[in-house]
């Protein structure tokens, strides 16, 4: 079972980022925490990788609704979005899938919000142009 939404794109790495901040905002979501692996992983191993920074999405609605209805769903969130640079030049964008995570809780109770969720990010990732 996949657990990732996923889009490629031929744009840099810098505008894929710029791209998916804005296609997350304009699906209502906010980039709460932002991990830049490649400076990290440099900064702690001294280990070389391509280009990689994990966006921490929420959207406060959705995330309201799934706290009211399961609390131990913050461990959950937010919505992992990763933007990283692959060996072509190119850029793949992947999104934990919602859908996933209503699996590990076990509360069929999140459906909806995992659906909303999950239509919102497919949404954001297929606004990232292709070049």
């Amino acid at each position: 079972m996949s657990y990732a939404l996923t889009a490629t794109t031929d744009l840099s790495f810098p505008d894929a980022l710029s791209a998916v901040r804005e296609a997350l905002a304009a699906q209502g979501f906010g980039v709460l925490t932002e991990i830049d692996l490649a400076a990290t992983l440099k900064a702690k191993l001294d280990v070389d990788i391509a280009p990689q920074v994990i966006l921490g999405a929420c959207n406060p609605v959705l995330a309201n609704e799934a706290l009211a209805t399961e609390p131990q769903i913050g461990l959950l969130l937010p919505c992992n979005v990763v933007v990283r640079s692959v060996e072509d030049g190119r850029t793949v964008v992947e999104a934990v899938d919602p859908d996933v995570l209503v699996q590990l809780s076990g509360n069929d109770a999140l459906q909806r919000v995992a659906a909303d969720a999950g239509t919102r990010l497919r949404a954001a990732l297929e606004a990232v142009p292709t070049s």
